[in-house]
């Protein structure tokens, strides 16, 4: 018998190590060791990352919105009950917090100063306050948008055209299946192959925008903040 040549022998243990770590090469499965979704119809895959959302109690969202000709940048956390975190809109960033009907907005006095054209001494009095939005208020239906979970996902996650599949993928460590409308042009939307078929990042369609999604159904606390923190603005708030 000729004996295989010990280099040779190194390469193909090696090879086969490579085959072994790289799912997607050496003629492996790609869908091995996954939930199973990458296998589905894209429309299926939509359905189920969409059931999937729904059914999260929580979710951080982050990156950017366009909406008439408006770009929003947005990092919140949100769960069936509110939600927290910051919006950018022109330079001007603003908190928001919402704890089941209660929306309360917080800004710095240059925020205040450039909404509204208010005077120094009432922005320095709103300087860093949690000012409450009155649920009469035309601004609150737009700012509570920002924190509602349910509003949010329901008219986000959602791609235009013939759908289909784009090849597997990763997003922030975890593999992932796309799925696009009309070839990308109506949006790409990769969603985890592990756990649950959960959304991890969206292209929206025409460049409104480009999203990540992460933390899934990790609780946090809302906080009612505390009267000395909170101020009322007095008359109708801008809409920023």
């Amino acid at each position: 018998m000729t004996a295989i040549p010990q280099g040779r022998t190194r390469r193909a243990v090696l090879s086969g190590v490579m085959c072994a770590l790289v799912v997607t090469g050496c003629g492996g499965d790609p869908d091995a060791g996954t939930n199973g979704v990458g296998k589905l119809p894209a429309t299926t895959i939509q359905s189920k990352t969409r059931a999937a959302a729904a059914g999260a109690e929580t979710v951080r969202l982050a990156g950017t919105v366009v909406t008439n000709g408006r770009t929003y940048t947005l990092d919140m956390r949100l769960r069936s009950d509110g939600g927290t975190g910051t919006v950018t809109s022109k330079g001007a960033s603003f908190g928001l917090l919402r704890i089941g009907e209660k929306l309360y907005l917080k800004a710095d006095s240059g925020f205040w100063n450039q909404a509204d054209g208010t005077g120094a001494g009432t922005a320095d009095k709103l300087d860093g306050k949690y000012v409450k939005v009155p649920q009469g208020d035309p601004s609150y239906k737009k700012f509570s948008g920002f924190t509602d979970k349910d509003v949010l996902l329901s008219g986000l996650l959602t791609l235009h055209g013939t759908l289909a599949t784009d090849g597997h993928h990763e997003q922030s460590g975890t593999r992932t299946i796309r799925i696009t409308g009309d070839k990308g042009s109506g949006g790409t939307l990769d969603v985890s192959l592990e756990g649950r078929p959960y959304p991890l990042r969206l292209q929206r369609a025409g460049g409104a925008g480009t999203l990540t999604f992460s933390s899934w159904g990790k609780d946090f606390a809302l906080s009612e903040p505390k009267a000395a923190e909170t101020v009322d603005y007095g008359k109708q708030l801008p809409s920023s």
